[in-house]
């Protein structure tokens, strides 16, 4: 779910000298996904009502390996067909995930929650670290493409399932899901916080090789720290859930990752590439923390696993929508200034607003069915 995003920024300059993208261009490959993300979120509650939640899932994984094979391919529409098909598969499957850890480990949401978003996060650091090495050593579009063979691994590993039509116990009618959770501002709160998390986190995963190529690091180099932000990422995601999913209100957790951040965006912003990796990996702790908060909030803050399925849509829908926006506007206003000065203090007000939307998801209250 994560590699195919991970491994587009160390291969920014490899797609740029062979298509001519701009920058913005190369932002849009990162935002295509979450565009579906935001506009396909929503509709997951209705495709595992009608086909059950394996079919879905199964459907998602093949829908994400045609994707990422066929972006391979060197021309620009197949690039960018490519990246829309692998986002409707990521899509489905992230909304699908919080609510199967409802469903099948109510006592141990916070080690399950815990467990998944780290293997993602392992995914990510694979991603970001060996696409430029694959790239060396065959050519930046088999690096690529390759990513899709671990989607195909779990598409077979998931055949198995297809012979269940798990389908809610107690459906909820999208439009009745809509107006309780829109009214709700538990969900505003959770779909804040996890919208300006996701904004940062993938702009970090489009631009940060790219700042610290600008600023004399070779490719290869900068890729590699940003594979230490996503190992780093990995111990948020599994540390903080786990220690979290122990308590009703999570407001002082949430204080210490909310920090995290700022203190890593601060360091990458006033140093050039002394001590990068440093910041960089405190960056990549507390936005994995978030992540895996933002999650789990999805899972404590409702009372069944239909409503949860109904808050991910959500929140995922109005997360990634505003998450969209990062990386094409990043590299837009990088088109304009020729600086990656003014992104990154955005990057630090945008941290500081994603902190006080945290702090209200984080109060212990539940949303009802």
């Amino acid at each position: 779910m994560r590699s195919p995003i991970s491994s587009v920024g160390p291969l920014t300059e490899f797609i740029q000298n062979a298509l001519g993208l701009s920058y913005s261009m190369i932002g849009l490959i990162t935002t295509l996904p979450l565009i579906c993300f935001a506009a396909l979120s929503g509709f997951t509650l209705y495709f595992t009502q009608r086909f059950g939640l394996e079919a879905t899932l199964g459907a998602a994984l093949f829908i994400l390996t045609i994707g990422t094979v066929g972006r391979s391919f060197t021309n620009i529409p197949a690039l960018y067909l490519g990246t829309l098909f692998l986002g409707i598969g990521i899509a489905t499957m992230n909304v699908l995930m919080p609510s199967i850890v409802k469903r099948d480990f109510p006592e141990r949401s916070g080690f399950m929650t815990s467990l998944y978003s780290g293997v993602m996060g392992i995914g990510a650091t694979m991603g970001a670290g060996l696409s430029v090495p694959l790239a060396h050593a065959t050519n930046w579009q088999f690096s690529l493409g390759s990513w899709a063979i671990l989607s195909f691994l779990g598409m077979i590993f998931w055949i198995p399932q297809l012979r269940n039509r798990t389908k809610p116990k107690n459906p909820i009618h999208i439009v009745t899901a809509i107006k309780k959770l829109g009214a709700s501002p538990i969900a505003w709160q959770i779909a804040f916080f996890m919208g300006l998390q996701s904004l940062i986190f993938y702009a970090i995963l489009a631009w940060l090789p790219e700042i610290l190529i600008d600023r004399g690091m070779t490719p290869t180099k900068a890729g590699l720290v940003l594979s230490i932000s996503q190992g780093t990422g990995i111990l948020g995601s599994l540390i903080i859930p786990t220690i979290a999913g122990r308590f009703k209100d999570q407001r002082r957790i949430v204080m210490v990752t909310g920090a995290l951040e700022i203190i890593g965006i601060t360091g990458i912003l006033f140093t050039d590439t002394f001590l990068v990796s440093t910041w960089a990996g405190i960056l990549g702790f507390g936005l994995g923390g978030n992540f895996s908060l933002a999650l789990l909030f999805m899972v404590v803050r409702s009372d069944s696993a239909e409503l949860t399925t109904g808050l991910s849509g959500m929140a995922q829908s109005v997360g990634y929508f505003i998450a969209a926006f990062g990386p094409v506007l990043f590299g837009f206003i990088h088109d304009l200034t020729n600086s990656w000065s003014i992104p990154l203090y955005s990057m630090l007000t945008i941290a500081a607003l994603q902190l006080v939307f945290g702090l209200g998801a984080a109060r212990d209250r539940t949303i009802s069915g």
